[in-house]
């Protein structure tokens, strides 16, 4: 796809120009990265003239090119690109960089409308959404495309650092990759051999190419300041069709900085003003801060015309294919506006008490495989726990490099990648992904749901074995601290359902949601069903009344999520044997529940009743809000041990017997 080389001087002006642009806004900032995009210009620009397929007039354009700057701390060299190729970034906004309210920011977040396709900085994270946006180009490619007509058919481009190669999880996302065989996915390495805190041979001495070569991927090496060379190598990267390509290009940190360039002096901090005016000189710069010469302004904007015509002529194609297929282009319409099927609410499962007992895990893929068809864009699976996490659809082939059309993600023991990858599929679109593992691993993937949360993706986590009644395992497997962790993230619902009619309730959650992930927390211990939960009775509101106090109002509110309200519900029996006017109240979100008007709030949580025990197998932490200053938090302050979950119970307090006495504490 390379084009004709303009002549070395014109093209050499407008590399310059990326550079300058990225060292003054850094500058002007007086914080910022200038090493990275000085010295990656050469390679970038390459990339973004001569072979990125990109409308900057329509940036959400489905069949474009993908580019994940992995190295986000070097975000101007992305900012000055996205400029001078015509997006909507004007000049103003790079002259902002860093400050508030701009569209500039210190790492870049994600906006497709500017260009910017995901929020790096996090390292290695980038190569994880990389990884998921040419997975996900797979998948939809084997779905949408025919035997006449290719609608799906693009490439996603990575660049990375050192720093990227170094995070455990681009080990992770590489394997995959290669695995996969996604030959569609090209990540170019900046291989400058400096880290902030100076020479990357303080700590990094594996050989980067025959790693790659061991996880399957074609590698190739280059000069990254040869333009030439490294055209060459993306077009020969591009011929291939059964492995990803790593593109090793040799680069000089703070290229054109004539006393810091090559040390990691430029790596996280302005040049200065004495060494910017020098690099000025060195570069033979003769234009005022902020300004493009003129004359390097078309080798910019080609691109995006060649692009404008690849899309004129895609959207035929589209219209062709719609045509003929109509039943596929009403699919893509909708999976592509992130609407559910009208018809989802009549396949959501319900369960009914004489079904007998069920773990909340098992009730999960029971409504994973009534909604699978309805729902196709739904891929996922598990980071090798599918059958502990029962996210398999059942009769449904794995995704594998001979089969994209299948419906079951293998993650393999990667969590923190698998979440990183599920980033990367919800941002490439297309699909709805799941991924799924024990609760007590949900640390292992954390960075990346914190991202997608930023992100407003609509990511679903399945956690299961949620608390420390999965019993003879132990502590190294029983969360406790995890779901109070899980809550602080802001944007991320968590849904810890009491039964099976809950968990319906809350697949139906996480379904509707369009502007952030949610998290599935489920038992691995069978609970009891009751007709009286779910859907219908109010679940998805966050939170609900399950069992009223008889007569007049409550004296005591007992507040719970999961396992805990079966718990309370016998409690509560107990207590009214006493005379006690109790309320069981399930919470299964309480991210949901402090959406609704505070009319209802204060129905189910009557303010006139301040005695209330909140109950949960986990950490008390942030139950005060619920409970107030009168009333307590029944939960674990310590890790948990090996037995059966029986004696957990007792042991640990998460009887009904303690839950009574424990709310009878609060009659003084």
């Amino acid at each position: 796809m390379s084009s004709s080389p303009v002549s070395e001087t014109l093209e050499q002006e407008a590399v310059n120009a990326i550079r300058m642009l990225s060292a003054e806004a850094v500058q002007q900032a007086n914080s910022g990265h200038p090493g990275l995009p000085m010295g990656a210009a050469d390679f970038a620009y390459v990339l973004f003239t001569r072979h990125l397929k990109f409308d900057p007039k329509f940036p959400e354009w489905e069949d474009r090119d993908r580019f994940v700057l992995s190295a986000g701390h070097g975000s101007m060299l992305l900012y000055s690109l996205l400029h001078l190729c015509g997006y909507d970034l004007p000049l103003s906004e790079l002259k902002n960089f860093r400050q508030w309210g701009s569209a500039t920011p210190g790492h870049p977040e994600y906006d497709n409308k500017i260009g910017v396709e995901t929020t790096t900085g996090p390292l290695g994270q980038g190569l994880g959404n990389a990884v998921g946006m040419a997975l996900a180009e797979a998948l939809n490619a084997a779905r949408f495309n025919t035997a006449d007509h290719t609608i799906v058919d693009h490439y996603t481009y990575a660049l990375c650092s050192d720093g990227d190669l170094m995070e455990g999880i681009s080990h992770e996302s590489a394997s995959l990759a290669g695995h996969l065989q996604l030959s569609k996915l090209i990540a170019l390495y900046d291989d400058n051999d400096i880290c902030l805190d100076g020479p990357t041979n303080l700590t990094f001495s594996e050989n980067i190419e025959r790693r790659f070569q061991s996880y399957g991927w074609h590698t190739l090496g280059v000069d990254g300041h040869d333009r030439e060379a490294v055209a060459k190598s993306l077009d020969t990267a591009r011929a291939q069709t059964d492995r990803p390509t790593l593109i090793l290009c040799k680069t000089t940190i703070g290229r054109g900085s004539p006393n810091k360039q090559g040390t990691s002096k430029t790596h996280g901090a302005p040049l200065g003003t004495e060494e910017l005016d020098a690099t000025r000189e060195h570069l033979g710069w003769k234009h005022p801060p902020f300004t493009v010469p003129e004359e390097v302004r078309p080798l910019f904007s080609e691109p995006g015309e060649r692009g404008a015509a690849t899309r004129a002529e895609w959207e035929n194609q589209f219209e062709l294919w719609s045509r003929a297929n109509p039943e596929k282009a009403t699919l893509w319409k909708r999976i592509h506006a992130r609407e559910l099927p009208a018809e989802l609410p009549s396949k959501l499962p319900q369960f009914a008490s004489d079904d007998g007992s069920l773990a909340t895990r098992a009730a999960s893929g029971k409504v994973i495989n009534a909604i699978a068809s309805t729902i196709p864009e739904l891929i996922g699976g598990s980071a090798d726990l599918a059958s502990s996490n029962n996210t398999t659809v059942t009769d449904e082939e794995p995704v594998s490099a001979d089969n994209f059309a299948g419906r079951n993600l293998w993650f393999g023991v990667r969590e923190h990648a698998m979440g990183a990858i599920m980033n990367g599929m919800a941002l490439h679109g297309g699909i709805r992904p799941y991924g799924a593992t024990f609760l007590t691993f949900s640390d292992y993937v954390r960075p990346a749901v914190r991202l997608a949360a930023l992100m407003k993706q609509p990511n679903i986590y399945v956690f299961t074995h949620d608390s420390i009644l999965l019993g003879e395992d132990g502590p190294t497997h029983q969360p406790v601290e995890h779901v109070a962790a899980l809550r602080s993230i802001p944007n991320l619902y968590v849904v810890r359902p009491a039964d099976a009619n809950e968990v319906t309730a809350a697949w139906s959650i996480a379904l509707s949601r369009v502007d952030g992930p949610t998290a599935l927390v489920l038992t691995r211990q069978n609970l009891p069903i009751y007709d009286d939960t779910g859907i219908d009775a109010g679940a998805e509101r966050g939170a609900y009344v399950v069992e009223r106090e008889e007569g007049g109002e409550a004296d005591v509110l007992l507040l719970a999520t999961g396992s805990e309200v079966a718990t309370c519900r016998a409690a509560a029996e107990l207590l009214r044997a006493k005379g006690r006017g109790a309320r069981v109240v399930s919470m299964p979100c309480w991210e949901a529940f402090e959406t609704q008007p505070q009319s209802y709030q204060d129905e189910v949580l009557p303010p006139s009743v301040t005695r209330r025990l909140a109950v949960e197998a986990g950490v008390p932490f942030g139950w005060e809000r619920y409970t107030g200053s009168e009333g307590a938090v029944h939960g674990i302050n310590r890790f948990g041990a090996s037995a059966p979950a029986g004696v957990l119970a007792e042991k640990f307090g998460l009887t009904p017997e303690a839950v009574a006495a424990a709310a009878e504490k609060l009659f003084g």
